[in-house]
């Protein structure tokens, strides 16, 4: 399958170079200045298994009727708006969409483009690009699920193409169950950490187990109303990783917010308070969560110039 990556970022770049490494056709769709410096230095990939640098093609257009059998979309949800149209060249009749992100408004977007075209996708990586652009993968997990959004079998040549070492790939006739799962967990922790500007250890010795129980409670709602219960190992699994006394966790929406990039948390936390008001399900601690990120965006500083004639 000729394969197109949408990002060279962290996901896409570490994913790429294992299906490059195994013989794949890979191509990136990247923006003008990345493609500069992937042609200047290659994309160098440093993990626990080594350090290597490929000479990778990098394109920033998609010339009309270049179709692509698989279209990976690894780009953060604020990026993917701008990129449908750039991608669009790329998706013929028979190509394949396999979207690497949180949340389900980038599925619904997707379907929405290009019915019957898109099929589930979730990856687990601790990786990070670097200040000289290398993707740094600090930790051998590397696992990618994928599977039909309808539980029909997915053509036998997405899994070929995809299944190469360094790459822990799964098949699943459960995959929107999987998501909401994720997007459950992934909320919860983001409203947590984003509105208590804190990692979990000092929340918990700060009292606010029930304010993280709460949150934990309320996305599961959500999932549960909209005919996804988070399952008991899900739900344990929460448990023990935003329960855990000294736990130095922290989200990623709470990363991003401290270092000012552009967050996800519309897409997650956002949406998933939309679903929840059309669901008539309660979710005032998410809700605050919301307001907090959304203030911030538009006052990041915080605070004001005090005006005494306002006293």
């Amino acid at each position: 399958m000729r394969v197109l990556i949408v990002g060279a970022g962290a996901t896409g770049g570490a994913f790429g170079t294992r299906l490059q490494e195994a013989g794949r056709d890979v191509t990136y769709l990247v923006r003008p200045k990345r493609q500069r410096l992937l042609q200047r230095d290659g994309l160098r990939f440093i993990a626990p298994d080594g350090d290597r640098t490929h000479a990778v093609a990098a394109v920033t257009s998609i010339s009309e009727g270049d179709h692509f059998d698989l279209v990976v979309i690894a780009v953060k949800a604020p990026a993917l708006k701008g990129i449908l149209d750039t991608a669009g060249p790329a998706i013929g009749a028979k190509t394949l969409i396999l979207p690497f992100l949180n949340g389900l408004d980038h599925i619904d977007l997707l379907e929405e483009a290009y019915p019957g075209h898109v099929i589930g996708g979730m990856v687990k990586i601790v990786a990070m690009v670097d200040g000289t652009g290398a993707i740094r993968q600090m930790a051998p997990l590397s696992t990618m699920t994928i599977g039909s959004l309808t539980g029909a079998a997915l053509p036998d040549a997405v899994w070929e193409t995809l299944n190469v070492p360094g790459i822990d790939l799964t098949v699943t006739d459960t995959m929107m169950q999987q998501l909401w799962e994720k997007w459950a967990f992934i909320s919860a922790a983001g409203a947590i950490t984003c509105l208590l500007r804190n990692n979990i250890g000092a929340i918990l010795e700060a009292g606010g187990q029930p304010q993280i129980l709460q949150a934990i409670a309320e996305t599961e709602n959500v999932a549960a109303a909209a005919g996804y219960p988070v399952s008991e190992p899900g739900h344990q699994q929460s448990l023990d990783i935003l329960t855990a006394p000294g736990s130095g966790f922290t989200s990623s929406l709470y990363r991003d917010l401290q270092s000012g990039e552009a967050v996800e948390a519309e897409h997650l936390l956002g949406s998933l308070a939309a679903r929840a008001r059309t669901l008539n399900v309660q979710t005032p601690f998410l809700d605050l969560a919301v307001t907090q990120v959304r203030a911030h965006h538009i006052n990041p500083a915080g605070g004001g110039i005090f005006d005494p004639a306002s006293a």
